[in-house]
């Protein structure tokens, strides 16, 4: 099998979280610049073998789409003209961001770690990952 990739796209960073090839546990892989992020697909997509990508989907509590919403679609473009062969899925991210950060305060992280956005970004990802682990069953 291959793996599943799961990112949390923001207008500065984006979280990126993947599988085993198993496609049983998620982890967290890394945050990149998002101006970054296609060339870091790309040199990622040649080395491990990816199923599909999932996006997270920013919404409000009363169900719209939040205001990074636009530039997601848009970095969905340049995705599907890029990786027009990979499989795409998009999972709500409503609340990852503050389940991330008591992640990081149930695993003991002291302020100054826990003020990482980069790391919460991270997290972000792969709970996005794990919730669409679980759904998918």
């Amino acid at each position: 099998m291959a793996r599943l990739l799961a990112i949390d796209y923001g207008t500065k960073r984006t979280g990126i979280a993947v599988t085993d090839e198993m496609q049983l546990i998620a982890s967290g892989l890394t945050t990149v610049p998002s101006e970054n992020l296609i060339s870091f697909l790309k040199n990622y997509f040649t080395e491990e073998k990816v199923e599909l990508v999932i996006i997270g989907e920013p919404k409000q509590k009363d169900g719209t789409h939040s205001r990074v919403e636009e530039e997601i679609k848009k970095f969905i473009q340049k995705f599907s003209e890029m990786f027009s062969e990979m499989k795409m899925d998009r999972m709500d991210e409503r609340f990852t961001s503050k389940m991330a950060f008591q992640t990081m305060i149930d695993s003991g992280l002291n302020k100054k770690q826990r003020q990482n956005k980069a790391l919460i970004d991270e997290i972000s990802a792969t709970i996005i990952l794990q919730d669409y682990l679980y759904n998918k069953k």
